[in-house]
């Protein structure tokens, strides 16, 4: 018989990670995906279907043709091509999930798509990982210490740290891969004139959604891995969650980088030029339930809770974002009806993995009007 205070100290411990007062369910590499059994979890079937009817209703409403929904998308942007791979996408499709087991699906959830800025959240674990393993000591340190090639160099570029690329608030200036920073998502006000010759913010101060400066992230962590980054995510995360074999990760056609005499492909952090991550719904929701259990996929731990946490923390200059991922702070980006403590992954075209540790509850959806978004997820907590 355990003595009392052991017993005392199991219950403290499952009150406080619910979790782990659950067992969780994580499916091997192509088995069928567990529906939960009639009674195993309390929710109002009838309110869930009408959050995926809702779902269903409210499609994206850009081109399926993904080239031209891309190109109408930021045809503001001066100088603005497709500059990788494509595929033209399916209809809505998504799944509602807890403790692993599934709730609903809908839609065709094997089909592989684009993600788009959904892929950021996957490079912000790759960097993770980095410093997980001690290529990268701390994020707060300098990028330029690791990557001394002239990206960095200048009194404005050397103060930016891996920190700042992870919360989008560098303001690096410069080009790559023909892409100038300046003209990724200018203000709707002003000109070329106005947009080249800004002021620069400080580092750290001022956030600013911008797919050049993701890709210089994903350029230097190729550097620091030595490796091209899917491979190191499929080697430390996709085959030990047991994602099938269908996804990829591109990069534009021309990103190509020397590492140890090596030609490499430099891949983009989302697809707002072509390229970035293409995946299934089903892989998606891996890579989610990963982040539901704190990093824990079975009895591996794979990514550290502590980088999870970092992860997941507000940035001082966008409490809505971390480290690549949302926050359901009480901010600008807030969903009204939906806990505070939610983060979630968002893409171009309504692509949303959305995470909630302490209920268990997971959520993926793919081509659902963004707009909608908000009020389809308060849908679905409103069953429970």
């Amino acid at each position: 018989m355990k003595p009392l205070f052991q017993i005392s100290l199991l219950v403290v411990l499952m009150v406080n990670n619910p979790l782990t007062a659950q067992k969780m369910y994580f499916p091997e590499r192509n088995e069928t995906w567990k529906a939960a059994e009639k009674g195993q979890f309390k929710y109002d079937v009838s309110q869930l279907s009408k959050a995926v009817d809702y779902a269903n209703a409210n499609e994206y409403s850009g081109s399926r043709d993904l080239r031209i929904a891309i190109l109408n998308g930021f045809k503001q942007e001066p100088f603005h091509k497709i500059l990788g791979p494509t595929k033209k996408r399916g209809g809505p499709a998504g799944m509602i999930m807890k403790n692993g087991y599934v709730l609903a699906s809908w839609g065709n959830t094997k089909r592989v798509d684009m993600t788009f800025s959904v892929t950021k959240s996957f490079l912000s674990t790759v960097a993770g990982l980095a410093e997980d393993e001690g290529l990268i000591m701390d994020t707060k340190d300098k990028v330029g210490d690791y990557i001394w090639d002239g990206t960095f160099d200048g009194e404005h570029n050397s103060k930016i740290t891996w920190e700042h690329l992870l919360q989008q608030n560098s303001d690096w200036s410069g080009e790559l891969w023909g892409g100038k920073d300046w003209a990724d998502r200018p203000p709707r006000e002003g000109g070329l004139d106005d947009w080249k010759f800004r002021k620069l913010n400080e580092p750290g101060t001022v956030m600013e959604y911008n797919d050049v400066r993701v890709n210089v992230l994903a350029y230097s962590l190729t550097h620091v891995w030595r490796k091209p980054v899917p491979m190191i995510l499929k080697e430390k995360v996709m085959d030990p969650i047991g994602a099938t074999t269908t996804w990829r990760w591109f990069g534009y056609d021309h990103a190509w980088t020397e590492v140890d005499g090596i030609q490499m492909k430099s891949v983009t952090g989302g697809g707002h030029s072509g390229a970035g991550l293409f995946i299934s719904t089903e892989d998606m929701a891996r890579f989610g339930m990963l982040f539901l259990n704190n990093g824990q996929w079975n009895d591996q731990q794979l990514i550290s809770e502590g980088w999870i946490k970092k992860a997941t923390a507000p940035s001082v200059p966008n409490v809505n974002y971390g480290y690549m991922w949302w926050l359901n702070q009480n901010g600008p980006r807030h969903w009204e009806g939906v806990p505070e403590h939610v983060f979630y992954a968002a893409g171009f075209g309504g692509n949303f993995i959305v995470v909630d540790q302490k209920t268990g509850l997971l959520i993926v959806t793919r081509w659902l009007e963004p707009s909608k978004i908000g009020e389809f997820v308060k849908q679905v907590y409103e069953a429970f």
